[in-house]
């Protein structure tokens, strides 16, 4: 999508622009039957997609660190939806054993899984370690995920076939992830404090997001699994994830401020990829403003995706 499109709102090919909301690209949709479960539901665009998607008739699993603002979320939903069904789990990213937990629970409710949304993450967060002992943007944008879709595929594999209904995993990406280091991942000096750039570290992240859906979606296919692995960029949008560089971002805001998306405009790209209709069948992409949208060089290698495949399953082997 051109600058002018960005601004403007402008419809692509889809007929959806930036300036589409997540209830107008899903208008008309039904989710009824069809269980959501959104990473980080509980705040931001994470929110939105879980009340659209409740709108919709989906039952809706909210999955976060901070239970209390995900009840409090639910029952924001509930007020709007009161025939909602929205349930909260606890699940921090950040630790391996927490996303263990939070699969067995799950996996115990013996409910069904049609949608995947790995949104949950943190950006530009200072240097540390997960308990894991892993960087953290690393750990929480990537590794908790890849480990938490690694543990609920078997349930959506045999939803989907019981069902016929197609299952979909969207990864929440970002242009940021044209801003990484050098090499792409740095698989090497992963945890190299000397190093660490928290904008590139974040970068990394996103590009490793991109890279998990697409050497996963080249597995289903391969095994002919009904499931389709997706990516989103959200766009620019002022929320609680920006906490760690507020000041930087709303100064950025101020002069870039036509480039901006409210709430609802930036979840409108994670409903359309997870439930629109026009997509069946496609996997692998990248989306931005509701259209499939062009990616870095890093993010179309295969032997990348493959080796950062490798790499994430040997972190979580060596952190057992």
């Amino acid at each position: 999508m051109g600058i002018l499109s960005l601004i403007t709102g402008k419809p692509g090919a889809s007929g959806f622009g930036s300036g589409s909301t997540a209830e107008q690209v899903t208008e008309g949709i039904s989710a009824a039957g069809l269980t959501v479960l959104v990473t980080g539901g509980s705040s931001g665009i994470g929110l939105e997609t879980s009340r659209v998607f409740a709108l919709r008739g989906a039952h809706v699993i909210i999955a976060a660190r901070n239970t209390e603002a995900a009840s409090e979320a639910r029952k924001r939903i509930m007020e709007i939806h009161p025939v909602a069904r929205v349930d909260v789990l606890k699940l921090d990213l950040s630790s391996l054993k927490s996303v263990r937990a939070f699969a067995d629970q799950f996996n115990s409710m013996n409910l069904p899984l049609n949608i995947l949304i790995n949104n949950a993450g943190v950006m530009f967060c200072p240097f540390q370690l997960s308990e894991d002992e892993v960087e953290m943007q690393f750990a929480t944008n990537h590794l908790g995920h890849f480990l938490l879709t690694n543990l609920l595929l078997d349930n959506m594999k045999t939803t989907a076939k019981s069902t016929g209904i197609e299952g979909r995993i969207v990864n929440l990406s970002s242009v940021a992830h044209l801003h990484t280091y050098p090499k792409g991942i740095l698989f090497d000096q992963l945890n190299d404090k000397k190093i660490y750039n928290d904008k590139m570290a974040y970068g990394q992240s996103k590009l490793a997001n991109i890279l998990h859906a697409k050497e996963l979606s080249r597995r289903l296919k391969e095994e002919g699994a009904n499931i389709t692995v997706n990516c989103v960029h959200p766009g620019l949008i002022m929320t609680n994830l920006m906490r760690h560089s507020f000041a930087l971002m709303k100064a950025i805001q101020v002069v870039t401020y036509l480039f901006w998306k409210n709430v609802p405009q930036g979840a409108a790209t994670t409903c359309y990829v997870g439930l629109n209709p026009q997509l069946k069948g496609m996997t692998g992409k990248y989306f931005a403003d509701c259209n499939e949208e062009k990616t870095s060089a890093h993010a179309k290698s295969d032997a990348l995706a493959k080796q950062l495949w490798e790499f994430s399953e040997e972190l979580i082997r060596s952190a057992k």
